[in-house]
């Protein structure tokens, strides 16, 4: 399950209705790359893949890909801002390392 804040949720609301679409869903992922190996992906989409699971948290939908579910499962989301800017912020319980400015991070191995 993927947590959002009550500042994500107002952040993500925000930024949604800067979409042209204002059905647009909110999509979180992980690609390769980054400083510890693994990096989180944020966009807004209209179609969604077989692949992908939706999950309702406090009424905004997420998609996430299986793939990427492994690695982020229970990932809790806050959005703050200070003087050197703002930004979603990620704690992910299954993050073995990650890098100091908390985009990046690597996971242990499940084989």
């Amino acid at each position: 399950m993927i947590h959002l804040s009550q500042a994500a949720i107002r952040e993500v609301i925000r930024l949604r209705s800067k979409q042209p679409s204002q059905n647009a869903l909110f999509r979180l992922g992980v690609t390769p790359g980054g400083c510890s190996g693994l990096s989180y992906t944020i966009a807004f989409v209209t179609e969604m893949t077989e692949q992908d699971q939706v999950q309702e948290c406090d009424g905004i939908q997420v998609v996430v890909d299986r793939e990427s579910l492994k690695s982020i499962s229970n990932l809790s989301i806050d959005y703050s801002e200070d003087l050197m800017g703002g930004g979603f912020r990620f704690h992910n319980p299954q993050a073995t390392a990650h890098c100091s400015c908390g985009h990046s991070f690597s996971v242990a191995d499940a084989g």
